[in-house]
């Protein structure tokens, strides 16, 4: 792997590190709040790393069921007298690699000096669907599509046509998330699951079915972090961001440029070339998966395939255990949990990989990590590159 890695030109470049991680792993836990599953995670994530709640001064978060998140969750950790800097974007699924990428920017400027980012959610025991968003689609709605998954089959459509992708291409990426996830203590589906068994399954949206779908579930995750030097020093290993990008290119899927290419294009180059690193010296990937199509259109647009060769690229097993690139090592959403936004959660797995703490699931050797988030209906995007200590 990543030996070949250049020290790029970023001052952002390792200057912060992920100190430490806090997920509840409480995928179905009734009479917990949304608040309780991020609280949870917050005072995991500080004790992970040997902090306090009182050195917190920065503070990230969002939540699809509260439009003043920062406000609420401030209050509800006793944040708000010790604030220096907060960030509230939300821009669904991505929301937390965005706020990743502001609070690399706000430490290293020195506008706070512990950045706590943090998220729950109940979807699951609230009722087990997606909690509706409040802004309207007028484009769409007087169809009646089905909010998110119709878009999602759109562009599964699209790239089957364009690029002769099959329904058992799409299913391959459901059965090596679920062969990760049966190494993963903690995956909520953890059962066998084949080719056949997700082709067999009902149909949701065509041509996507419900085992392209991923789980709907409760849960929490929280990422501290502050500069390189401060983290060194702390409890757990340091594992610098090495690089960030973000981008957003619609909100209606109606009005998305190409149904077969994301922004993911921009994101993952934009923070690949911020970390001095191609896709060959990827190690270990994250991707947001809630849908197969997902899975597929990322490891194209982020360089780890070519555009219309994603198909052929996971049918081979090359994402899978065993395979040349270890994708979705918990088992993604789509085995392992999925709390209506995924994105802190690639995080969270891409650190416990580079500190070699993944058991039975450990990438050997694992030193540079890729996470992507995805929100909306394919509509913002955002990559991060980690590293370990060897990488700066």
């Amino acid at each position: 792997m990543s030996a070949a890695v250049s020290a790029g030109a970023s001052p952002l470049r390792g200057a912060v590190s992920i100190a430490g991680i806090g997920n509840t792993n409480r995928w179905n836990a009734p009479g917990r709040t949304g608040f309780d599953q991020l609280a949870e995670a917050a005072f995991l994530a500080l004790e992970d790393c040997g902090l306090t709640m009182a050195d917190v001064d920065g503070l990230y978060c969002a939540m699809s069921t509260s439009g003043l998140p920062v406000l609420n969750v401030a209050e509800r950790l006793g944040l708000a007298p010790h604030l220096r800097h907060a960030d509230g974007t939300m821009v669904g699924g991505a929301s937390f690699l965005f706020h990743l990428r502001s609070a690399v920017a706000a430490l290293a400027a020195g506008q706070c000096d512990v950045a706590l980012v943090c998220y729950g959610s109940n979807q699951r025991s609230a009722g087990g669907k997606l909690a509706a968003m409040p802004d309207p689609q007028p484009f769409e709605a007087p169809y009646g599509a089905l909010y998110p998954i119709s878009s999602y089959a759109l562009a599964a459509a699209r790239h089957m046509h364009d690029y002769g992708t099959t329904r058992a291409d799409l299913a391959a990426v459901a059965v090596a998330a679920r062969r990760w996830a049966a190494l993963n203590p903690a995956a909520m589906e953890r059962g066998p699951l084949s080719v056949d068994d997700v082709l067999a399954s009902r149909l949701v949206s065509d041509p996507l079915s419900k085992a392209d779908c991923c789980l709907v579930t409760d849960g929490g995750a929280a990422l501290v972090l502050t500069r390189t030097d401060r983290a060194r020093d702390l409890a757990k290993p340091a594992v610098p961001v090495l690089g960030t990008g973000v981008a957003v290119s619609h909100r209606q899927i109606a009005a998305m440029p190409d149904l077969t290419t994301t922004a993911a294009t921009r994101s993952g180059a934009a923070a690949m070339a911020e970390a001095g690193v191609a896709p060959a010296h990827v190690d270990h990937v994250m991707l947001y998966d809630a849908f197969t199509i997902l899975t597929l259109m990322f490891l194209e647009d982020l360089g780890f395939c070519a555009k219309g060769e994603g198909g052929a690229f996971v049918a081979s097993g090359a994402i899978a255990p065993g395979g040349a690139l270890p994708v979705n090592t918990n088992g993604g959403g789509l085995s392992c949990n999925h709390p209506g936004m995924y994105g802190l959660f690639t995080l969270v797995e891409a650190v416990i990989q580079l500190r070699g703490e993944a058991g039975a699931r450990q990438v050997e050797g694992a030193e540079i990590a890729l996470a992507h988030g995805n929100g909306g209906v394919l509509s913002s995007q955002a990559t991060a590159v980690l590293g370990t200590a060897a990488t700066l």
